[in-house]
């Protein structure tokens, strides 16, 4: 049994007992939005650009948070405290709460609120950072925006499950998706940058989540005297880069080696890759919310 200790609607309870409905629509719909959020040595990286992304979410579902945003982002650090943790992935969720079978969000009375603080590693293993990742393109295209947009982090995250299927199945560590008219978008948890003469490139956020850790690695590759840019680019301009990387909250920085069979310049992590992970950890170690201050009562 795990010690850890999960918010559940205004308290914390032990892991195996934070149970919801199986009425919640969250449970039947993925109806809900929710955030992925690190902390590095006892500080909460970026939160309040975490928080403003989560109520952004909940503010195009039409969802109405129980919390303000001040006193939900003050429940994150407690409960990095109640479990004891300096270094935490942090998971805060918004679902429409229980209602009835039908889809009408108006039979739910009250969202329902979930915070759950625990350590995990990062995303890929060990020996993906060294080596480097082979991804692969699949053929589940992101959701366009005119349908529901990349940028609602909702709990309804089929459509990346999909292409995570097809990666599996293709055998390779991640799918790189394309947007409805070929241009690519992200893969199907990070979003992707390549590099090319020196500039660090990567699509914009109309066809792919706007990543927090997405934007760390602009901030950090600016930092480090790189160009950047934010431009469309396609598979060819992928497979012809210098250098590739992914990022995101759970996988931080991983260096991408190959794409559909074809090695990313000479095949093996890149000299500039390489930079930018030390410049990012030591920035995630030197910047962000103090968890272990006077303590709010949940």
């Amino acid at each position: 049994m795990s010690d850890y200790q999960v918010f559940l609607n205004g308290e914390f309870v032990p892991e195996d007992e934070a149970k919801v409905s199986v009425f919640d629509h969250g449970f039947l719909y993925g109806d809900g939005c929710f955030e992925g959020i690190r902390a590095y040595d006892g500080r909460v990286f970026r939160l309040e650009e975490h928080m403003d992304r989560l109520y952004a979410s909940a503010k195009a579902l039409a969802l109405e948070p129980p919390y303000p945003q001040e006193e939900m982002t003050d429940l994150v650090l407690e409960a990095c405290r109640v479990n004891e943790l300096e270094d935490a992935y942090i998971r805060p969720i918004f679902s429409r709460g229980v209602g009835d079978l039908g889809l009408d969000p108006r039979k739910c009375e009250e969202v329902t609120t979930v915070i759950i603080a625990r350590e995990f590693p990062r995303l890929y293993g060990p020996e993906l950072y060294e080596e480097g990742l082979r991804i692969a393109t699949v053929s589940t295209r992101r959701n366009p925006p005119q349908c529901l947009s990349p940028n609602i982090k909702s709990m309804n995250y089929l459509n990346n499950i999909l292409a995570k299927v097809e990666a599996n199945q293709l055998g390779v560590d991640e799918g790189l998706m394309l947007d409805v008219n070929g241009f690519v978008s992200e893969a199907t948890a990070d979003n992707l940058f390549i590099i090319d003469d020196g500039t660090v490139i990567t699509p914009p956020y109309h066809n792919s989540l706007q990543g927090i850790t997405r934007q760390a690695a602009i901030d950090v590759a600016e930092q480090q005297g790189y160009p950047v840019e934010v431009t469309p680019i396609t598979t060819f301009d992928v497979y012809a880069a210098d250098e590739a990387f992914m990022t995101g909250t759970a996988a931080e920085i991983a260096p991408i080696v190959e794409v559909d069979g074809r090695k990313i310049g000479d095949g093996s992590p890149g000299e500039i890759t390489g930079e930018l992970v030390t410049a990012f950890e030591t920035h995630t170690r030197s910047a962000g919310t103090p968890i272990y201050q006077e303590a709010v009562k949940a």
